[in-house]
Order: structure tokens, then sequence, then C-alpha cells
């Protein structure tokens, strides 16, 4: 399994800033230490941006134009390198993707990036790499059934938004009610969790709503594995275990394979404080995807 990263673009935020930028580097090393294959994402192009984004938008960010309100909403101040990691991290879903469908699984250190909609975006996502990698696909005559299980804490917006009248892509965004964001969109499956919610009821859900995934029987399964679930995220109001959120990743990575569904792995949310329990999160997500590698 072929993981991809883009840490290596740096984007100079502002002391304070809440954005867990460390926790990318810190991942990708903890990995390496570990024996898992790692290289650069590609950086996407911009005409295949534009193949799920509104071309005004995609090339005033790029060019530096962009309205500053704009970015505010993004939440990030606009930087040279943060256009760099932008593309690559959304290069890195596309290449994730190709290898999925060659292989079986793909997987990458960014992504996740579920709150961009076409033309603008929010939540500290500037575009959408699941649509992109979509629209990619599709444009090299690759229509498939495409499955998006969004466990991030957050409601993947403009990831129900990008396809809520789509019938080739299934999305589910398992979330907080209470939770950023406010105004919620339409996924095919929402699942709203209290505040507080543990991991027994938050596997009992996850069973049900994964029960209807696999029903819709799709080509390709794109996986958001956000850790800000976890109980000692500052921003996710949640309260899984690390037991709880592996359980969680043994739901999917294990079933899709099994049922020979290639599958994308990206990153998403965690907040923890300190940042190491985010980390070492994330990464039993990819040592659960290393045990299945060669399953079945």
């Amino acid at each position: 399994m072929k993981i991809y990263y883009c840490d290596h673009h740096e984007i100079p935020l502002p002391e304070g800033h809440k954005f867990p930028l460390r926790k990318y580097g810190m991942l990708r090393a903890m990995l390496e230490g570990e024996g898992f294959a790692l290289e650069p994402a590609p950086l996407a192009d911009l005409e295949t941006i534009c193949l799920a984004h509104d071309r005004g938008y995609a090339e005033s960010f790029a060019a530096g134009s962009i309205d500053p309100g704009a970015m505010r909403r993004i939440g990030f101040p606009w930087s040279r390198g943060l256009v760099n990691r932008t593309l690559a991290s959304a290069g890195g879903t596309l290449a994730a993707a190709r290898d999925a469908l060659s292989w079986g699984i793909g997987a990458t250190l960014s992504g996740g990036t579920h709150h961009a909609f076409r033309s603008e975006g929010s939540g500290f996502c500037v575009f959408n790499d699941v649509a992109i990698a979509v629209h990619s696909l599709r444009a090299r005559g690759q229509d498939l059934r495409v499955a998006v299980i969004d466990l991030d804490v957050h409601q993947g917006d403009g990831t129900a938004h990008f396809f809520e009248h789509d019938p080739r892509v299934l999305t589910l965004s398992l979330h907080g009610a209470n939770n950023f964001p406010f105004r919620k969109q339409r996924s095919r499956i929402d699942v709203e969790l209290p505040d507080k919610t543990g991991d027994e009821e938050y596997l009992r859900a996850l069973d049900a709503a994964l029960a209807r995934v696999w029903e819709f029987s799709p080509d390709l399964a794109f996986y958001l594995s956000g850790v800000d679930a976890l109980e000692s995220d500052v921003l996710g109001r949640l309260s899984l275990t690390y037991a709880g959120l592996e359980a969680r990743d043994r739901k999917v990575i294990p079933a899709a394979r099994k049922r020979l569904i290639p599958l994308v792995i990206t990153l998403g949310g965690g907040y923890s404080n300190p940042i190491e329990r985010t980390v070492e999160a994330h990464a039993n997500t990819f040592r659960v995807a290393r045990e299945c590698e060669f399953v079945p």
C-alpha cells in the first residue's frame, strides 16, 4: 500500500491558529518509522480542479487574487505554500483513487476536504478532493458507482451538495448534530449524533448506515477517516475512545476489502490536545489498513 503526503508544502500560519498543522508531519514520521511506503503527492493541475470547481474561483485562488472574505471563510491566510499544498492534497486523493482501482486500496495523509463547495471553500477546505477525484475519473471514461463514507465528526456538507442529485454517488455522513457546519446539507444518508455519544451508540449507528452503503454495491469507496470524534478532541463534542475508533476502522476497511470494493482512505479532522493523541488515532487507521492490504 502506497501512501501519499503533502506536508512538505509548508503553510505559514499565525501564532495560535487552531489548525493542527504539525499533525501531518508527525504522522508521516510515525508511519515511516513503522515501515510504511510513502511518497510525495503529485500536484493536481487546474484543468483537473475545474472539472469539479468553478473556474473563476479556482483560478483566483491559484493566482492569489481571491477575495479576502472568501479566504476568511476558508480559515487560512493565502500563500503560495497553501496553493501548492492544496493542489497536492487533491492530487494525492486522485492518485490514491487510481491505486485503489488498480490494487484494491489507496491512501493519502491529506484530503478529506469535505467542506468545500463548487464556488467557495469553508472550514479549512479550499477544494473538495473527493469531488475532484470523481469528476476526473468520469472525464477518463470511468463512470463508477461511488460511495463516500464520511466519518469525520463534522458533516460533509460540501460533498453532500456536490452529489445531492447524483444517483451514481451515495454520500454517508455520520456526524455530531450540534457541531459545525450549523447549516447542514442533505447527504444520501445523514446520521446525526448527540453530544457525548460514546463507542457503543456510535458503532450501532455505523452498522446500520454501512448496511445501506454495501446494499448500494459501489464500484469505488472513499473513506474520510477523521479522528475528531475522539473524546479528547477540543472541537469534536463526541466521546469515542481509541478502541472505539479502531472498531470503527475495522467495520469499514476489512468490509470493503472482503467485498472487493476498491477503497480510498483520506484523512479528515483531528484536534486533540495534546496533538499526539490525534496522531496516534490517525496512525491506527493505517495500521488497520495494512493488516487488510492482502484481504481477501
